[in-house]
C-alpha cells in the first residue's frame, strides 16, 4: 500500500480499512470471551420404544423409572418412596449395576420444580444419565 502525498490530483476516494478491521477484531475477541460462558440446559435421554414385533428383553425389565404423581407422591418402578428416602433407595438399587440410567416421568399438570428436584436427587445418588419420559414416548409415538 502506498500513501498519496500532495500532487494536486484532488481528493482520493479510497476507503480506509484500518478502522473497520479494528472493529472486526474487537467483535471477534468479545464473542470468543462470551461463548464459553453461555449456559447449558439439562442433558437428558429419552427411552426408545422397542420395535412392535419384538418381545421385551431382560434389559427392559431392569429399567428404573421414577414417577412423580400430581399429588407429588414418588414411585420407583411402582414402589412408593418418600422424597427423603429417594436418594438412598436409588443408591441401593444401583450399587450392583454397571449402567446407571434412570428415567423420570412427571405428571403433565405438575410443576417442573418437582421433576427437577427428583433429577437433582438422582444425580446426587450417583446416577450417570437421567432421561425424561413423556406420554408420547411411553405410548410409542
Amino acid at each position: 500500500m502506498s500513501m498519496a502525498v500532495g500532487g494536486g490530483k484532488g481528493a482520493i476516494a479510497d476507503i480506509n480499512m484500518t478502522p473497520m478491521i479494528d472493529v472486526l477484531l474487537v467483535l471477534l475477541i468479545i464473542f470468543m470471551v462470551i461463548t464459553p460462558l453461555t449456559p447449558k440446559g439439562l442433558e437428558t435421554l429419552v427411552p426408545q420404544p422397542a420395535p412392535p414385533n419384538q418381545q421385551a428383553t431382560a434389559a427392559d425389565t431392569r429399567t428404573v423409572v421414577i414417577q412423580i404423581n400430581k399429588d407429588r407422591s414418588i414411585l420407583i418402578n411402582n414402589e412408593v418412596v418418600e422424597e427423603a428416602r429417594l436418594g438412598p433407595r436409588l443408591e441401593e438399587i444401583f450399587k450392583t449395576r454397571a449402567e446407571r440410567v434412570v428415567f423420570v416421568k412427571g405428571d403433565p399438570d405438575l410443576e417442573f420444580q418437582s421433576v427437577a428436584k427428583a433429577i437433582d436427587i438422582a444425580k446426587g445418588a450417583g446416577i450417570d444419565k437421567v432421561g425424561l419420559m413423556t406420554k408420547g414416548v411411553e405410548s410409542g409415538q
